[in-house]
């Protein structure tokens, strides 16, 4: 086990994600995290409303295959994405 103060927390990134309210929706987009390498630690989604549900996503970011703007273009490319941006890390 890691002492705490060598955890690289800097990996650590909380995306924001606007999706429309479709069935695998949500699904989509977490294959395409799953797929990039980065490891999900937590999802919250709100309850929709007019059509589409808010969702952020942290995640361990130490394992991508492949860019932050890769990642990030390739979730935004997924149909019934409207939005997609880093809240935080």
């Amino acid at each position: 086990m890691q002492p705490f103060n060598d955890m690289k927390a800097e990996h650590i990134i909380t995306f924001y994600c606007m999706l429309k309210d479709n069935t695998g929706v949500l699904s989509s987009v977490l294959s395409v995290f799953a797929t990039s390498g980065a490891n999900i630690l937590t999802i919250n989604q709100s309850i929709p409303t007019n059509g589409c549900a808010a969702v952020t996503i942290s995640a361990e970011t130490s394992g991508l295959a492949e860019t932050l703007e890769k990642l990030m273009a390739d979730v935004a490319a997924v149909d019934g994405v409207v939005r997609v941006e880093v809240l935080a890390g």
